[in-house]
């Protein structure tokens, strides 16, 4: 006969609850720790604005220029840092415009690259999965001959656009979670 303890033991064995948020968005959260970085920091012209709607989202837009060798923005969140050890995904889930993003971590305050990997948006709310042994070392826009995310942490996370031409964009995010 089961007991109750061992009753919950094998319900949490079986449900998918090994989850752990990183961030979500709702009408009274602050987003203080998103910070815009776009190409201004190199002689740019691109503008992007990350800011909180009425309904509780995390929007993320702007307009990506050319002009002085420009062609980026991005937004990132610094967190304490998350062990990753009993993960191998993030969910988020979010509504864009249809352009493609990039979603990078960092597992190192330290650390001059970030891990990334390119996905294109939905019109519609969806939830995105990123498995994270897919994520690849990048620098600059470059990707470098190193092995792809196999870290024990993640203390950064964020979007960039840069699709190599002049265009408006948002995306909006509901909530980021590790899996």
């Amino acid at each position: 006969m089961i007991n109750f303890i061992n009753f919950l033991l094998i319900i949490m064995l079986f449900s998918n609850n090994n989850s752990l948020t990183i961030f979500d968005f709702k009408k009274d959260k602050t987003i203080s720790g998103w910070n815009i970085v776009d190409d201004n920091v190199m002689g740019g012209r691109s503008s992007g604005k990350m800011f909180l709607s009425e309904d509780g989202h995390g929007i993320f837009k702007g307009i990506v220029s050319l002009e002085n060798n420009g062609g980026f923005s991005s937004v990132r969140y610094r967190f304490k840092g998350i062990k990753t050890d009993n993960f191998q995904k993030l969910s988020i889930r979010m509504k864009g415009d249809g352009k493609t993003y990039q979603l990078r971590i960092k597992s190192s305050f330290y650390d001059y690259h970030s891990y990334a990997i390119n996905f294109k948006t939905s019109k519609n709310w969806f939830t995105y999965e990123f498995p994270l042994k897919d994520l690849y070392p990048v620098f600059r826009g470059r990707i470098l001959d190193i092995p792809n995310f196999d870290s024990q942490s993640i203390v950064e996370l964020g979007f960039l656009i840069g699709n190599k031409k002049p265009e408006k964009f948002e995306l909006l995010i509901d909530n980021i979670k590790i899996q």
